[in-house]
């Protein structure tokens, strides 16, 4: 009948076998870390410029509607261009 153990460490064998456990182990996290560093400075460089993008598309905006007057906003001292016609008002005889 097999026993279990909770021990956790490397199998005991070959010290040859285990030497090149650690060292693959070793590298495999070593690569996981230089992968994970570089995909977060690709996705914090593509999210930086994507967000200035959007600023500055935004400042832009209010920039373009700053000296735009709103529908219905009537300024004091602003300009209305527009034509007129006198016409003559017949009922004022009758």
């Amino acid at each position: 009948m097999k026993t279990s153990s909770s021990q956790f460490g490397l199998p005991a064998g070959n010290p040859i076998a285990d030497l090149l456990v650690i060292v693959v182990g070793v590298l495999a996290i070593a690569a996981s870390v230089v992968l994970g560093f570089f995909a977060f400075v690709i996705v914090g460089s593509i999210v930086l410029v994507m967000a200035s993008i959007v600023g500055l598309r935004v400042w832009w905006f209010k920039q373009k509607m700053k000296g735009r007057p709103r529908p219905g906003d009537t300024r004091p001292g602003g300009v209305i261009e527009g034509e007129y016609r006198v016409v003559a008002d017949s009922d004022k005889d009758e």
